[in-house]
């Protein structure tokens, strides 16, 4: 997948970049919106992520120049805009959907997928494990229609166990995924956010399994006894 990334802040563009590239996407960068008008229609992309302050052009005046001429390639915006309002003004100008910055590198590339999904026709965007299910495009995690609050970081976690359950994830891959731009996610990390998960799955009848040297199982409980 090939993706334009327009992001004014050096080290945030660098560190996303370093996760796209980690995700085995083809990444292009630019700095300002005056680039990125023509730029986003001549280009070949798949998606592109998109902040709104950007210099010489803003963001939502590109997205609706890209709109208007035609270009349907999914637009995830980033945004310091908090407010109900805008968020709003960007979905009606042709976002496909918005990140609030300070946001973590794991849910980026969680939304990116669901958009991949999306643009793919590939609508079930529903993970279910026993009672437990996970709506990918709300990341909403719930048990028997509750609720479960969890961290970015273990939402992303769950999300990748989930998607290979009954398999065994190995910790490289995990460490790989869970990376953000402001520091590495050590295989001790990974240890931690295993062992946090299993406390909160203890009773809703999912485990996640150690297979040594090798790395994590998630599964139904009384699965592999």
């Amino acid at each position: 997948m090939r993706i334009l990334l327009v992001e004014d802040d050096p080290a945030l563009s660098l560190g996303v970049a370093r996760g796209l590239e980690r995700e085995g996407w083809q990444v292009d960068v630019l700095s300002d919106g005056e680039q990125a008008m023509s730029e986003g229609l001549v280009g070949q992309y798949d998606l592109c992520i998109l902040d709104l302050g950007l210099p010489r052009r803003d963001g939502m005046e590109v997205l609706r120049h890209w709109r208007a001429r035609g270009a349907r390639m999914p637009v995830l915006l980033l945004t310091a805009r908090d407010e109900l309002a805008d968020r709003v003004q960007g979905l009606d100008a042709g976002a496909d959907d918005y990140l609030v910055k300070p946001f973590d590198l794991p849910e980026l590339l969680a939304r990116i997928r669901a958009l991949k999904r999306r643009a793919e026709g590939r609508l079930d965007e529903t993970l279910q494990l026993g009672e437990l299910k996970l709506d990918i495009a709300h990341r909403e995690l719930t048990h028997q229609g509750q609720r479960i609050a969890l961290s970015p970081r273990e939402l992303a976690l769950t999300e990748l166990l989930m998607q290979k359950a009954g398999r065994v994830v190995p910790k490289e891959s995990i460490v790989a995924r869970m990376s953000s731009w402001e520091a590495d996610f050590s295989e001790n990390s990974v240890e931690v956010y295993v062992h946090r998960l299993r406390k909160r799955f203890a009773e809703l009848g999912v485990v996640i399994r150690t297979v040594r040297g090798f790395g994590y199982l998630m599964e139904v409980a009384g699965t592999g006894e």
